[in-house]
């Protein structure tokens, strides 16, 4: 008789106790609306049974390991491993081996890491994990969206998994706080909202980063740019030149400011602001900032603005900001304007002109009463160079324009195109098809660019003709 029959035959059905600190709807209050939630899949018996020895065993566990909540994590998984064995013996239970290490695998992932997901976290295809309640968890790979068989045992499970994630970088979430940004010990950037705000239970959005980071080599290989475009990109950054990487959510910002960080001269010293650390740069003298949101008091909160005012008292010759969002964009354009050259940010648009505009409304955030023509000059004097990155309608994402600002004319600034990708059509599968091209123009930092020795050729910039069939690689 097998594991699982045997326990079916010898014990009765379990209370479901819901955690301390799960979310409950308040006695007599009404959803503000119905919603449905995603359905659970039908357990098999099996299924059931085997979550019903794993719940005793969790009881046995957590007692024996509240004492030992301080080892570190090679000490934990021995106790868990022994713990197991001895409570498989009180119980009087034979298992086969597959079935001993697939309990063991299961208690491990749900105590020590992040249980169901853990092998999403592993699997080095998936770029991005959206688990939308206990029963929907969907995944990006190779920039699509597709719904994944894991599924969480229960929104308890799922809600120890989030306070597991938000507590390593001392931040809560429940009702008073539900939502925040974490991140994973690898860098990968997470976001939690759960009810009352979420409906249909908590939301959990991971996106991953490479444990090595890309380097622009990669970046060429996945087609996102071209050698050429990152000979000038590179050039840009080394003779100190202001650049905004420009984009739209999951268009792979983050990834490229990244790239480009990594240009900086090794005897830079280099200040990054962000809102969670993600950025991986190499360089030997990097001094990473991080905000910190209000208490659930409302004190104690640290915007990135406050950062960027105090970067400029670290004597940096580099600052680098992860996104402009808000009233900072007025400070990072001072410190552009006032010495700090060569710095680097993101900004969300989806065009070159459209990501001066948001800057634009970004410094009017700041509350600085100042006229839009003063804001402009502000913006064209300290943007040099803006790198346009997009996520195509089939996944993938390219630098899509690569653009200087030539200044200001009138009353509106003006940019021209040094590089574009031309899309020329969209093939039977689905792929987007077209090709990176100069647009023939000579920048106007190629003095510049030359000057400070890291000039390029002017041959970089002779367009090239559409290359019919090879699918914008």
């Amino acid at each position: 008789m097998s594991l699982l029959d045997r326990v079916q035959k010898q014990q009765g059905p379990d209370p479901v106790a819901i955690p301390e600190g799960a979310y409950q709807p308040q006695a007599g209050s009404a959803p503000s609306r119905t919603t449905t939630a995603p359905a659970a899949r039908a357990r098999t018996p099996q299924e059931v049974q085997f979550e019903r020895i794993k719940n005793r065993l969790q009881a046995r566990l957590i007692e024996n390991l509240d004492e030992s909540a301080d080892a570190d994590r090679e000490t934990r998984a021995t106790q868990i491993t022994d713990t197991l064995n001895e409570v498989i013996a009180e119980m009087g239970l034979s298992m086969t081996k597959p079935e001993r290490q697939r309990l063991l695998d299961s208690v491990l992932n749900d105590f020590l890491g992040l249980g169901p997901i853990e092998g999403l976290i592993a699997d080095t295809q998936v770029t991005e994990i959206m688990v939308n309640g206990p029963n929907q968890v969907f995944i990006e790979q190779k920039g699509k969206l597709t719904l994944s068989s894991v599924q969480f045992e229960s929104e308890a499970q799922l809600r120890r998994v989030i306070d597991r994630i938000v507590s390593t970088i001392g931040r809560r979430i429940d009702e008073s706080s539900p939502m925040v940004d974490a991140r994973l010990k690898d860098g990968s950037r997470v976001n939690v909202i759960i009810p009352p705000l979420a409906l249909n239970g908590p939301v959990l959005t991971i996106r991953k980063f490479s444990k090595d980071p890309y380097k622009i080599a990669d970046l060429i290989r996945f087609g996102t740019l071209t050698d050429p475009m990152s000979q000038f990109v590179r050039a840009c950054v080394r003779s100190r030149l202001n650049m905004l990487v420009s984009g739209g959510t999951g268009s792979g910002k983050t990834t490229t400011l990244n790239v480009l960080s990594s240009f900086i001269p090794e005897e830079e010293r280099v200040v990054t602001v962000e809102d969670a650390a993600e950025l991986q740069l190499n360089q030997e003298h990097v001094v990473t900032l991080e905000s910190r949101p209000a208490t659930v008091e409302g004190r104690g909160r640290i915007a990135i603005r406050d950062l960027v005012v105090n970067a400029l008292r670290m004597r940096p010759d580099r600052i680098v900001v992860g996104e402009c969002r808000g009233g900072e964009a007025l400070d990072m354009l001072q410190a552009m304007n006032t010495g700090h050259d060569g710095s680097l940010t993101t900004i969300h648009a989806n065009s070159p002109r459209d990501s001066l505009n948001r800057l634009e409304t970004l410094v009017l955030m700041a509350g600085a009463e100042l006229p839009s023509r003063a804001i402009r000059e502000q913006i064209s004097s300290a943007i040099n160079v803006i790198v346009q990155q997009s996520r195509l309608r089939d996944g993938t994402r390219k630098i899509t324009a690569v653009s200087e600002v030539l200044g200001l004319y009138g009353d509106q600034i003006k940019v021209q195109d040094i590089f574009v990708f031309r899309q020329t059509g969209v093939s039977e599968d689905g792929r987007v098809q077209g090709y990176f091209t100069p647009t023939g123009i000579i920048p106007k930092y190629f003095d510049h660019l030359q000057s400070s020795g890291e000039g390029v050729a002017k041959d970089l910039f002779t367009p090239v003709p559409d290359p019919a069939g090879q699918g914008g690689k």
